[in-house]
């Protein structure tokens, strides 16, 4: 399955089907041997607020853990998201399944920490270098706004992994034709003012602040959770559930 990118400039990303269609697995960063998956409505909601019992969203968890190691021995890191900018520094040292207490965002500078993000309609942005050095960050127009990629680059660049040398993936989102906002997120976002609800792409706004931070090589998929509603949860649809944007350099990559 491949998709047209809509931001100009930025390259196609093309996806499979995985695991009988519970995950899109990504190409954007198979030669680095690092991972970039989505889960689909296929896999079900990972909603901690879903109105399904506990043990059938823990057990989606749980299949996800297994499919990315299937050893049991790794790290997988997820967070209580709050639509701001935190992003959240994981060191090697420890196994199991971390939830962090309030954040956006999750960077590791070391392979072998799964991190994860939950989504409808907002962006899974992958962000990563080929060292395995990487981020998994929650963007919606809030995170947007407030350059919570701004910060992951930064904080890797912090690490001797320059903008220049990073691949930014932009994951399935809400796209610019189904998302109308008001005139005041669409100021924030963009910095243009209107005088009436005008549709934007969070897409194009983010590969934007990617180039505008050094980053060259951005890529995206042109799956909208709203317009795919069948493969995918969106808000804006009225769906309670979430999918997962996952992102995991691997140790033997």
């Amino acid at each position: 399955m491949t998709a047209t990118a809509g931001p100009d400039g930025v390259r196609e990303a093309a996806a499979r089907e995985v695991a009988d269609g519970r995950y899109l697995a990504f190409d954007a960063f198979d030669d680095w041997g690092i991972h970039a998956l989505a889960t689909t409505r296929a896999a079900g909601t990972f909603s901690s607020a879903a109105d399904e019992p506990v043990g059938a969203v823990l057990g989606r968890w749980a299949a996800l853990q297994r499919h990315l190691d299937p050893s049991g021995a790794g790290r997988f890191a997820s967070a209580h998201q709050v639509h701001g900018a935190d992003v959240v520094d994981h060191l090697p040292g420890w196994t199991g399944w971390l939830r962090a207490p309030a954040a956006d965002g999750h960077l590791a500078a070391d392979r072998g920490t799964a991190m994860a993000v939950t989504v409808a309609d907002c962006v899974p942005v992958y962000v990563a270098h080929r060292s395995g050095a990487a981020a998994m960050l929650h963007a919606g127009w809030r995170g947007t706004a407030a350059g919570i990629l701004g910060v992951a680059v930064r904080r890797l660049a912090a690490l001797r992994r320059p903008p220049a040398e990073l691949r930014v993936l932009l994951g399935p989102a809400i796209c610019g034709r189904c998302y109308e906002v008001s005139p005041d997120v669409y100021g924030q976002l963009t910095g243009r003012a209107v005088d009436r609800p005008t549709p934007v792409s969070l897409h194009a706004v983010l590969a934007g602040q990617a180039r505008a931070l050094g980053v060259r090589d951005v890529r995206a998929t042109a799956l909208c959770t709203r317009c795919d509603h069948a493969r995918h949860y969106s808000h804006r649809a009225g769906d309670a559930g979430r999918q997962l944007g996952v992102l995991l350099a691997a140790v033997d990559g």
